[in-house]
């Protein structure tokens, strides 16, 4: 053994991923765009540019049998087929474990593509956790997880049912997503695009009568201007250059 290495590790050592410098793309679809993600380093909420923002999106399974457990291994072995139409994750094939890379293709506002990415930080039986690359429209941290009576973070509505939770620590990564967030183009598409995967999961189970909730906190106002240079990797600017040839690629490989 090590000399360094430490003879008791934490109990959930195994549910956490190793830190890297960059991010490594394994086998994805052919039809995906894989764009920003490989190569890039991990964008902890320190990293970004626009103000630290505390988001949290709950639904309530009311008149539904089941276990916060059983929510998130559907939603680990089924994360992609949750999430809003126009919208795909293309992750391993072994579903969501700690240390995984995917690729995400997502729709923005007005139709326009984005190629980003995301890797697993953490996975257990009742969450998981997401860290986002540079050049991503967030640099922090997305946590998804479920629990019993309501007893989910600073969550207050207990009433014998499970709670289903998706929290966001999260900065705008550079000058250019921060002004689609303060001019509230952004963070509505977030909001949307969370409140249709909530109303999608909680459909699965059944229990489609419910409606999501928000609570939306600015944790930190100022704005970081060393980040600023974070724009020279803004995954948006880049997919919109990069289109073109991706679908020239695809349509020549078809031929």
């Amino acid at each position: 053994m090590s000399e360094n290495a430490n003879p008791n590790p934490p109990r959930d050592a195994a549910n956490w991923a190793t830190p890297v410098d960059k991010l490594d793309v394994g086998t994805i679809p052919d039809q995906a765009m894989n764009l920003n993600v490989q190569g890039r380093r991990p964008m902890s909420p320190l990293q970004g540019f626009g103000q630290l923002w505390q988001k949290t999106y709950r639904i309530r399974l009311q008149d539904t049998a089941v276990t916060p457990q059983q929510v998130i291994a559907a939603w680990k072995a089924n994360f992609p087929s949750f999430w809003p139409k126009g919208n795909n994750f293309y992750g391993p094939l072994q579903g969501v474990r700690p240390g995984e890379v995917a690729v995400l293709n997502l729709t923005m506002p007005g139709g326009a593509k984005l190629s980003t990415g995301v890797r697993v930080i953490y996975a257990d039986d009742e969450s998981f956790s997401f860290m986002t690359p540079q050049g991503h429209m967030f640099a922090g941290m997305i946590t998804f997880s479920a629990s019993a009576d309501g007893r989910a973070p600073d969550a207050s509505d207990a009433g014998g049912v499970t709670v289903i939770q998706i929290q966001a620590l999260v900065r705008g990564s550079d000058p250019l997503y921060e002004a689609s967030f303060r001019l509230g183009f952004g963070h509505k598409a977030e909001d949307k695009f969370w409140f249709d995967t909530l109303r999608n999961l909680a459909a699965y189970f059944d229990a489609s009568g419910q409606e999501p909730t928000l609570t939306s906190v600015c944790v930190d106002k100022k704005v970081q201007w060393s980040e600023a240079g974070n724009i020279w990797h803004n995954a948006a600017i880049r997919s919109a250059i990069y289109l073109p040839i991706h679908f020239s690629r695809r349509l020549f490989r078809k031929s």
